[in-house]
């Protein structure tokens, strides 16, 4: 998950994928954007932004439904 430090959807995508994560475990990495040239330029606004195996899938939103299907989807998840 791309996300800044203040950032209310950020909060709330961590939620949700806090959620999925006790559901079903799979590996859970934040990076956060703020100060990171790089990072803010592929970025942005965009916040949050959840890959999954290395692809966005989410972006701004993560619904719950959605999630847990494209993590069923996936092998060895990675969020």
């Amino acid at each position: 998950m791309y996300s800044r430090r203040r950032c209310g959807l950020c909060d709330k995508a961590r939620e949700v994928l806090l959620q999925a994560h006790a559901e079903a475990p799979f590996e859970l990495e934040e990076i956060f954007i703020d100060g990171d040239d790089d990072l803010e330029r592929a970025y942005g606004i965009r916040v949050p932004v959840i890959e999954i195996d290395g692809v966005e899938t989410f972006e701004y939103e993560v619904e719950p439904s959605a999630l847990r299907e494209a993590l069923a989807s996936t092998s060895g998840s990675e969020a």
